[in-house]
């Protein structure tokens, strides 16, 4: 297995992601909720995982310390490409982004995901995230309704960080 490196993520960075962004998802269209300003100002909360080998980008994680609530963080997107998957990128990728919002005051973590993707419920739940109570439930989870939108409900995770 190659060496995994991770790193901030910078705006020479998009290309790459939205490249692959759609493949990794299975063919969704996932490139559209990661617009270039991502790229431009997240920066410092932001990363990327590049392999020695090909591929060169092997995961990446969007996060970002909320403006309104200065105590709070939220990772809007994270991936790994799928032939890299269990092998603790995501968690890598995550504890790096814990460091970095930490620091900068930050005491709990959000994030949300589809009801769906079983895969992403259980590795945040491992995570040590907890399901925020929602308005329905979809399968045993619970879900907020209409979160993203008419139809678009969503898993909501809160992690408390420790003090360093």
């Amino acid at each position: 297995m190659d060496q995994v490196r991770v790193r901030n993520l910078t705006e020479g960075d998009y290309t790459a992601v939205i490249s692959v962004v759609n493949e990794w998802w299975g063919g969704r269209p996932m490139a559209e909720m990661l617009p270039r300003l991502f790229f431009q100002h997240f920066r410092d909360t932001s990363f990327v995982a590049e392999g020695s080998g090909s591929p060169a980008l092997v995961g990446f994680l969007v996060g970002l310390v909320s403006q309104s609530r200065p105590e709070e963080a939220f990772v809007h997107f994270v991936g790994v490409e799928p032939s890299y998957r269990h092998r603790g990128i995501a968690r890598e990728l995550y504890e790096k982004f814990f460091d970095s919002v930490r620091v900068r005051g930050c005491r709990r973590v959000k994030c949300v995901t589809s009801p769906g993707n079983a895969g992403s419920i259980a590795f945040h739940l491992r995570m040590g995230f907890q399901i925020e109570p929602g308005d329905a439930t979809e399968g045993a989870v619970s879900v907020t309704a209409n979160y993203d939108g008419r139809g678009h409900a969503r898993v909501r995770f809160l992690k408390e960080l420790s003090p360093d």
